[in-house]
C-alpha cells in the first residue's frame, strides 16, 4: 500500500462528481462536520458507554466517549503526519497533513453502529439468533447471511449505517470520503471469516461489495496469510489506539467518581505510567491542587499525552510493516516498559472492579431482556406481516427502514437497523409499550 493512493477525497455515492473544491474546509473536515450534525451521532448521548446513564453523577455516554476519542485521534494523526514529514524529504501525498482530520472523523463514527445498552446489546442480538427463538429463521437466509446475525457486530453495523442507502435517502449513505470510511473498518473481513475466539468482523454481507470497491480504490491488499481477509487500512491503527486510550482511562476515572475505585488506587494506576523522576514532577504539580477529582483529571491528561506520543512513534517505526499488511496486534500492545505494565494493570483492575461490577451487570441484564423482547416481536412481525398485531406493530417502524420489500435477509437487517439505532431510553419505552407495562395516556 502507498500513501498517495491510500489518502483519497473520493466520496461514496458521488464518484462521478469527484473533483477538487475551493473551500476553507478540506474534504476530510467536511466528513467530520457531516457526522457531528447527523441524527445518529446525536443519539449517542442516550446510549450507554459502560455505566448507567447519569443520575446525580455524570459519567461518559457514547457521545462524550466518541468526542474524546476524536480529540485523541486528531492528536495521534497530527503527530504521525509530523513524524512522517521528518522521515521523508519528499511529500508522500498531497493529503499527508490531513491524517489528523481523517482519523478524528473516523473516531466520531466508530461507535455509531452500537445498539443500546453497551456491549450487552450486541450479545443480545447475536444470541437471539444463535440460541434464542431467532434460531428458527436460519432456513430463511443463506449461510454467509446467517453468520452476520449470529455474530452481530457493532463495528460492521457502523460501516452499514455510514454506507447503506436507507429508503428515501441518497445513494452512498453519509457520502463520506473513501479514506474516512476505510478508517472505520477495524476488522477488514466478512462474518464468515471472523476469528473463532473474538467473532469480530468489519462488514455485513450486504456491504461486502461496497467495502471491496473502497479497497480497490485505495489499494488495500488482501492479507498475506489469509486471502479471505484484507490488510488493515493503516489509519485504522490510529483510530483503534485512540479508542483504547480513552475507554481504559476514562472508565477508571468514572469508576472513581462512582466510588468503585478509591482515590489512592486511581492515582497509583495513573502514576504507574511514569518513571520516578516523572512521578516526582507530577506530584509537585498536584500539590498545588486540593480537589481530588482535579488531581486525577490532571494525571489522566498526562497519561493521554504520553500514550499519544508513544503510539505515534510505534506507528512510524513500524510503517513498512503496516503498509505491507504484516504488522500484528494493536499499537497499544506494542508499548514497552512502564507504559505497557501500567496499561495492563489498568486493564486488570477495570475487568475486576468495573466491567464485573453490579452497577454495570444490572444494566446489561436489563438491556439484554429489552433487546431480546424487541427482536422477538418485530422479527415475528416482518416474517408474518399478514397478522393483525404485526400490521399494527410495523406501523411504528419509521419509513426509512424497508421492512416490507426484498429478501428475508434484507427484512431482518432492516429490523436490526431500527433496533440498533434506538437510544437506551427509546428502547425501554418501546419495550414497556409492547409488553403492556406502560399504557399511553389518552
Amino acid at each position: 500500500m502507498n500513501w498517495n493512493q491510500l489518502l483519497s477525497t473520493k466520496r461514496l455515492g458521488l464518484e462521478e462528481l469527484h473533483e477538487s473544491k475551493e473551500d476553507e474546509r478540506t474534504e476530510f473536515q467536511r466528513d467530520y462536520d457531516r457526522l457531528i450534525f447527523s441524527a445518529p451521532f446525536r443519539r449517542l448521548q442516550n446510549k450507554t458507554q459502560v455505566f448507567p446513564l447519569p443520575g446525580s453523577i455524570f459519567v461518559h455516554n457514547r457521545l462524550t466517549h466518541s468526542l474524546e476519542v476524536a480529540c485523541v485521534g486528531r492528536s495521534l494523526g497530527v503527530k504521525v503526519s509530523q513524524l512522517l514529514s521528518k522521515k521523508y524529504a519528499k511529500a508522500l501525498s498531497p493529503y499527508m497533513n490531513e491524517i489528523g482530520s481523517i482519523v478524528s472523523a473516523a473516531c466520531l463514527a466508530h461507535d455509531m453502529g452500537n445498539p443500546p445498552f453497551g456491549h450487552s446489546g450486541e450479545k443480545a442480538i447475536a444470541t437471539h439468533f444463535s440460541e434464542g427463538v431467532g434460531s428458527s429463521l436460519k432456513n430463511f437466509v443463506g449461510d454467509e447471511e446467517w453468520t452476520d446475525f449470529i455474530h452481530f457486530e457493532g463495528n460492521a453495523n457502523a460501516f452499514r449505517l455510514l454506507t447503506h442507502q436507507f429508503r428515501g435517502k441518497r445513494p452512498g449513505g453519509f457520502v463520506l470520503t473513501y479514506s474516512t470510511l476505510a478508517s472505520v473498518v477495524k476488522y477488514p473481513y466478512a462474518s464468515l471469516f471472523a476469528d473463532d475466539k473474538k467473532q469480530k468482523f468489519g462488514f455485513f454481507h450486504s456491504e461486502k461489495t461496497t467495502f471491496e470497491r473502497i479497497s480497490r480504490e485505495l489499494g488495500i491488499e488482501h492479507a498475506s496469510q489469509c486471502p479471505n481477509r484484507y490488510a488493515r487500512y493503516p489509519l485504522v491503527y490510529l483510530v483503534e489506539a485512540a479508542d483504547d486510550i480513552c475507554y481504559q482511562l476514562m472508565d477508571i476515572e468514572d469508576a472513581h467518581k462512582l466510588r468503585l475505585i478509591d482515590k489512592n488506587e486511581t492515582l497509583n494506576l495513573f502514576l504507574g505510567f511514569f518513571n520516578k523522576e516523572q512521578q516526582k514532577r507530577r506530584l509537585e504539580i498536584m500539590e498545588k491542587v486540593d480537589d481530588p477529582n482535579e488531581k486525577i483529571a490532571y494525571l489522566r491528561s498526562s497519561v493521554v499525552g504520553l500514550l499519544v506520543n508513544r503510539c505515534a512513534q510505534i506507528f512510524v517505526a513500524n510503517e513498512e510493516n503496516i503498509l505491507s499488511g504484516t504488522f500484528e496486534g494493536s499499537l497499544i500492545k506494542h508499548l514497552s516498559g512502564f507504559s505497557l505494565s501500567a496499561y495492563n494493570q489498568c486493564e486488570k483492575v477495570a475487568i475486576e472492579k468495573i466491567y464485573n461490577s453490579s452497577e454495570v451487570l444490572d444494566v446489561e441484564l436489563s438491556g439484554y431482556k429489552i433487546i431480546l423482547t424487541l427482536l422477538e416481536h418485530f422479527l415475528s412481525a416482518v416474517i408474518e406481516p399478514q397478522k393483525a398485531y404485526s400490521q399494527q406493530l410495523l406501523m411504528r417502524v419509521p419509513k426509512q427502514y424497508d421492512i416490507s420489500n426484498g429478501t428475508y435477509y434484507n427484512k431482518i437487517m432492516a429490523v436490526l437497523d431500527y433496533i440498533s439505532g434506538m437510544t437506551d431510553v427509546y428502547a425501554l419505552d418501546m419495550y414497556r409499550k409492547i409488553t403492556g407495562i406502560n399504557i399511553p395516556s389518552l
